[in-house]
C-alpha cells in the first residue's frame, strides 16, 4: 500500500497535442513540453525544503527567483495535496525547470479532492486521465530521500519508511497536467506519481506496487530532453531491484508538526 509520504530536495499553460513548439512570448507557464478512487500506495515521502539539492542532483537548472538565497536545507514531508518541486524541461531554453505543482488531480466532481494521486505505469499511455500528459510530453521528476508504503491489509494502517541506501536522493517519475474548471480561483498545475510493482524488499509488508524510480541516464528521456518514442520512454519505468534499501516501522507515537507558510506539510 502507497501511502503516499515522499522526502525530496524539492506556471505552465495547455498546448495542443501537437503544439510542442510553443512561442517564447507566451505566459511561463506555457514554455514546458505537452501541457494539455485515491490508490492507497505511496501518499508521503520526504525531501529538502529548499532548491539546493534539487540543483546539485540536475544540471543546469534554472532556479525559481525566490529560491535565491534561502534557508539551509532541511528535510521536509510532502503528502498528497502539498506542493510539490517538479523538474521539468524548458523547450523554449533547453534547459531544466522546477515547477511547484499541487500532488493529485482534481476530481471532476470537486477540484479540492485529490483524484487520482497516483498512475500505473503498465498502462499510462491507455487511460484516459494520463495518456494525453504522457504522449505529449508532460513528464517530470521529483527527488526523494524517503518514501513511505503501508502492508495492503485490514486495519489499521501501519506506515514504513523507505531509506534507499548509501543514495542522497532518488529520482520518481510524474506526470502533470493543467486544469481549468469552472469554480477554480485560477488554473492549475497537479502531478500524479507513477507507480510499478513492488520490489523484493517492499513486497514482503506484503503490498504490490511501489513508486518509479528512474535511472540516471533514463533522465533525460523521460523529460523529453533526448528525442524518443513511446516504447523507449516507457521502458524506464521499471521497478528498481538490486538495491541496498532498507524498511522500517514507522513510530505511531511521533506527531506530526504544525503546517507553517514556509513548512506547508502535513496536512494529511
Amino acid at each position: 500500500m502507497l501511502t503516499s509520504r515522499l522526502a525530496f530536495a524539492g506556471r505552465i499553460s495547455n498546448s495542443p497535442r501537437t503544439g510542442l513548439n510553443i512561442l517564447a512570448n507566451q505566459d511561463p507557464f506555457t514554455r514546458f513540453a505537452g501541457f494539455g478512487g485515491v490508490s492507497t500506495v505511496c501518499g508521503k515521502f520526504t525531501a529538502m525544503a529548499t532548491w539546493a539539492q534539487v540543483v546539485a542532483f540536475s544540471r543546469p537548472l534554472i532556479l525559481p527567483a525566490d529560491a535565491q538565497g534561502s534557508e539551509a536545507d532541511r528535510s521536509v514531508t510532502y503528502r498528497v495535496m502539498s506542493s510539490l518541486p517538479v523538474i521539468l524541461w524548458d523547450i523554449v531554453e533547453r534547459k531544466r525547470r522546477v515547477v511547484p505543482m499541487r500532488w493529485g488531480f482534481p476530481h471532476p466532481a470537486d477540484w479540492r479532492r485529490p483524484q487520482p494521486i497516483h498512475a500505473r505505469a503498465e498502462t499510462i499511455e491507455t487511460t484516459k486521465a494520463f495518456a494525453q500528459a504522457f504522449a505529449d510530453g508532460q513528464r517530470g521528476i521529483v527527488l526523494m530521500k524517503t518514501f513511505n508504503e503501508a502492508p495492503d491489509v485490514d486495519g489499521p494502517t501501519i506506515q514504513h519508511t523507505i531509506t534507499p541506501g548509501e543514495e542522497q536522493a532518488v529520482a520518481a517519475a510524474f506526470v502533470w497536467r493543467r486544469f481549468q474548471q469552472a469554480d477554480m480561483p485560477a488554473p492549475m498545475f497537479a502531478c500524479v506519481l507513477v507507480t510499478v510493482p513492488a520490489n523484493r524488499l517492499i513486497a514482503t509488508l506484503p503490498t504490490d506496487r511501489m513508486p518509479a524510480f528512474l535511472a540516471p541516464e533514463d533522465w533525460d528521456i523521460w523529460l523529453g530532453e533526448r528525442q524518443a518514442d513511446m516504447e523507449q520512454v516507457k521502458a524506464c519505468l521499471k521497478t528498481m531491484e538490486g538495491v541496498r534499501w532498507t524498511m522500517a516501522k514507522e513510530d505511531a507515537r511521533a506527531k506530526r508538526g504544525k503546517p507553517t507558510a514556509s513548512d506547508p506539510t502535513g496536512l494529511f
